[in-house]
């Protein structure tokens, strides 16, 4: 069996990935992008006891926040989470509360929750909180000038094998490949399907005008198109090439292209412009290729990993082997690129390939360009709290 793990194993390496999330592929940020959907095939330990009980007055800027904001946002967690027996009283207690001001909700979070600190392996509490966003694209659903990048559905040769299915130690390992004769080998990566011009067995759901835009939107797993007629879609992510993500902004880095701090979203746009016909050849430095299927636009935000639309500015990614999707989690760090405080009560409703570790989160700004520029330039350092039903212990 073990000769059998570590065939399969190196099997994974050349292309099997686990799924990310809905909106990863956080990468950590837009720029590093934020959510990548691709994950390690054997993901990393959690940390070794990354919770530590904390007091309400820990939580730097607990008092400045407006936490109804937040208890309206957990209200829309529970119709996901109040089924678990951790979280059917705190549910119970907040659909009949009639919380309708923010001391109101301050003192009801406060009641049935108490705060635990986040922990680094190391003792220490700072980590890296970045942000993600929904692009907004331009497109249209016929090939015509300028809208020539296209959006693909999954292609119809691509084959995805569960290994859990056939070995619970593999539960949640996924392999994706193709048939070639009578072997499965690894699927085509950005570079070969970009070349599979006449062989391409997936259909474009849209035409996008940018292919760089078209390449966060990969990143990020989700976004809006507006077409040429005026109609506005969503989509979201359906399936990926089973290649591992590689950053093309330290692509651009390591060829000396541009500098560390240089490499933001806003960075690597600014390189693609000035070098138009490299493009191609940078998005191909990312193996990794991300599949779409068209979403219902409601008029709310796209889904999470909790199966729920995201709030801006009150929903987060995190690592759910430390952070039980669901939890309320205050955090404390500052605007992009600036020293302003930044100290809000979240809730952790998505995750991502990027975000592994205790103080590590990814915080969801919302749609458009406005929120894809706070995106783009946020890694800042910051604490963490996750609030727990005041019955909860950790194991």
């Amino acid at each position: 069996m073990q000769y059998l793990i570590s065939l399969l194993a190196a099997a994974m390496l050349a292309g099997c990935a686990l799924p990310p999330s809905t909106c990863p592929p956080s990468q950590p940020c837009p720029a590093c992008p934020v959510c990548p959907p691709v994950e390690p095939a054997f993901p990393p330990k959690p940390p070794e006891k990354p919770l530590r009980p904390a007091e309400w007055s820990d939580l730097v800027g607990w008092l400045d926040d407006e936490q109804l904001a937040a208890f309206e946002v957990f209200l829309a967690s529970c119709g996901k989470i109040e089924s678990q027996p951790s979280w059917h009283a705190a549910c119970a207690s907040a659909r009949t509360a009639g919380v309708k001001s923010t001391a109101g909700a301050r003192a009801w979070f406060e009641a049935q929750f108490r705060p635990w600190a986040l922990m680094n392996p190391d003792g220490t509490r700072n980590g890296l909180i970045t942000g993600y966003y929904e692009p907004v694209l331009k497109g249209s659903r016929t090939r015509k000038p300028p809208y020539l990048s296209p959006l693909f559905a999954p292609p119809d040769d691509m084959v995805s094998v569960e290994l859990g299915d056939l070995y619970p130690e593999l539960k949640n390992l996924r392999l994706r490949g193709r048939i070639e004769g009578r072997k499965l080998v690894p699927y085509y990566s950005r570079a070969e399907w970009t070349q599979q011009e006449n062989g391409r067995k997936g259909g474009a759901l849209f035409w996008i005008d940018d292919p760089l835009d078209l390449f966060f939107m990969q990143v990020q797993g989700s976004g809006q198109v507006v077409l040429d007629d005026g109609a506005r879609v969503r989509v979201g992510y359906a399936d990926q090439n089973g290649h591992p993500y590689r950053s093309i902004g330290k692509w651009l880095v390591d060829q000396g292209e541009l500098k560390l701090e240089q490499a933001s979203m806003q960075g690597i746009k600014a390189w693609a412009r000035a070098n138009p016909k490299r493009v191609q050849e940078l998005l191909n430095a990312n193996p990794s290729l991300v599949f779409f299927r068209e979403l219902p636009l409601n008029g709310s935000g796209p889904p999470g990993a909790l199966g729920v639309p995201l709030t801006p500015e009150r929903s987060i990614a995190v690592d759910p082997r430390v952070v039980a999707l669901g939890a309320p989690v205050f955090v404390a760090t500052t605007w992009p690129n600036e020293e302003r405080p930044l100290n809000r009560l979240m809730l952790a409703q998505d995750t991502g390939g990027a975000i592994r570790g205790a103080v590590r989160a990814d915080f969801y700004w919302g749609s458009g360009n406005d929120a894809g520029n706070l995106a783009g330039r946020m890694k800042q350092s910051g604490a963490m709290w996750v609030l727990m039903p005041r019955a909860w212990s950790p194991k």
